[in-house]
């Protein structure tokens, strides 16, 4: 942020420092996870593409969860987030809402759970049947289905009082957990999928099984901690049987169209591997391969995003609006140098990954041009990113963006992406930007909305 002292403009260190310091614990553990992802893509490719194709395949279905969860815990972060900083002025008002916040948080996610374990229990066939008619794909995928169902609970239980303690400052501790996860995973996975250290080899399976062994760890963990030691929400075993229906009005008002906006992305997401699912194994792998990269050059925008999100709800609940806006004008200028970092990573970095994948040659030329319509979305994705998901949601202006979500994707990115893949025929690199065309149109209408001021929302505790 930078403020004018005597005529003279400067850069305000405390900002950034704070900034810093909620980013980075959150960016470490975006790549700690993201890492996760990438070696069970790598152990599961040594087996050929079908099977790396069937787990990236079903966990498309597994990532609509995962998103809105992500919905879940970031809506109800811009309560936890005002009422934190309005602990000040009204501490005893502030500190019940927080619980309440919390204990609707939690029963929303074990309802979401359910629903999709039943899901992947009663009717694995028909979801993979979504995504591909490739026979042999869809049966790994039910396998892989079939060892994930628990999975569902323990995930979205972590990720959520993550988000939530993240939320009040406290970013050092799920980090520290997400790195025990990582290496649990990454001994699981090995056992498993290879049949190493006297265990069977499970492959596909190993691979679900090895995911559930490091969730489960990471929820016994991260909810044990705060239902037990936290000391700044104090959320305990007792409050999930609290009384919560005078919040329900605000945490609705507030937190579900974050919650339906996240979940239109996903189901859009999902679109886009239905489309991609359609144009072949080739196309499926080299996406596969390519997503992991991306996630990879984007850990810090998420940590920015979140820290977005997180600063502007403390700022105005501590009730200086002004600062909130120049605070706002520093995150877009952090977008757009993020992301011109984030595609001089992917170039840099896409050869020597494609190369370590046990691919044809053909998925690897495909993978190549992949690489390089990331590295021009990723300029548009990583600034609206962190005006919309960070800036605007922490403002409360979370009606909007959920319109603003819904019609870019539907009415522009699905459309163009179909035409690109199915009536022109065109390139992967053409046919991936269609598919993406919605972060660029986004990029431009959250600085339009920047600007307008609408975007800060008042509160009600």
């Amino acid at each position: 942020m930078r403020l004018t002292r005597g005529g003279r403009v400067v850069v305000d260190g405390k900002f950034y420092k704070r900034v810093v310091f909620l980013a980075t614990p959150i960016a470490l553990q975006s790549l700690i996870t993201i890492g996760v992802n990438m070696l069970d893509t790598i152990m599961v490719g040594n087996l050929g593409e079908t099977q790396l194709s069937a787990v990236s395949l079903a966990n498309q279905f597994i990532n609509i969860y995962h998103i809105l969860c992500m919905g879940i815990g970031m809506g109800a972060s811009v309560l936890i987030a005002r009422y934190w900083g309005m602990k000040k002025e009204e501490p005893e008002r502030a500190a019940l809402a927080l619980r309440k916040t919390v204990c609707i948080m939690i029963r929303i996610t074990v309802t979401l759970a359910l629903i999709f374990a039943l899901g992947m229990l009663l009717c694995p066939g028909s979801i993979m049947r979504m995504y591909t008619t490739e026979q042999e794909i869809i049966r790994l995928g039910i396998v892989y289905f079939r060892y994930s169902i628990v999975t569902c609970f323990f995930l979205g239980l972590s990720l959520v009082c993550t988000i939530g303690l993240r939320s009040v400052g406290q970013v050092q501790m799920p980090l520290f957990v997400s790195i025990g996860a990582f290496v649990v995973n990454l001994c699981a996975n090995y056992a498993f999928i290879f049949g190493k250290f006297g265990m069977p080899r499970m492959e596909v399976a190993g691979a679900a099984l090895g995911t559930l062994i490091a969730r489960l760890f990471e929820a016994g963990v991260i909810c044990g901690y705060l239902l037990f030691f936290d000391k700044r929400i104090g959320f305990r075993c007792r409050d999930l049987l609290m009384k919560t229906g005078d919040l329900i009005g605000e945490y609705v008002r507030i937190s579900i169209p974050v919650l339906i906006s996240d979940g239109i992305l996903a189901v859009g997401g999902n679109t886009v591997a239905m489309v991609i699912g359609r144009l072949g194994v080739t196309f499926v792998a080299a996406n596969a391969i390519t997503s992991v990269t991306q996630q990879m050059s984007t850990v810090l925008i998420q940590g920015v995003c979140q820290a977005g999100a997180i600063v502007t709800g403390q700022t105005l609940g501590e009730g200086d609006r002004e600062k909130a806006q120049k605070q706002a004008g520093s995150f877009l200028r952090l977008g757009i140098g993020l992301g011109l970092l984030s595609a001089l990573f992917i170039m840099a970095v896409s050869g020597p990954i494609i190369s370590y994948y046990n691919v044809s040659e053909e998925t690897a030329k495909v993978a190549e041009q992949l690489m390089e319509a990331i590295s021009l979305i990723i300029v548009f994705q990583a600034t609206n990113s962190i005006m919309t998901k960070g800036v605007l949601r922490g403002g409360g202006d979370t009606k909007m963006l959920m319109l603003a979500d819904n019609i870019f994707l539907w009415v522009l990115s699905i459309p163009l992406g179909l035409l690109a893949g199915f009536v022109f025929h065109w390139s992967a690199f053409w046919i991936y930007v269609c598919l993406k065309s919605d972060q660029i149109a986004k990029t431009f209408w959250c600085i339009f909305r920047l600007r307008g001021g609408k975007w800060i929302k008042k509160i009600r505790v």
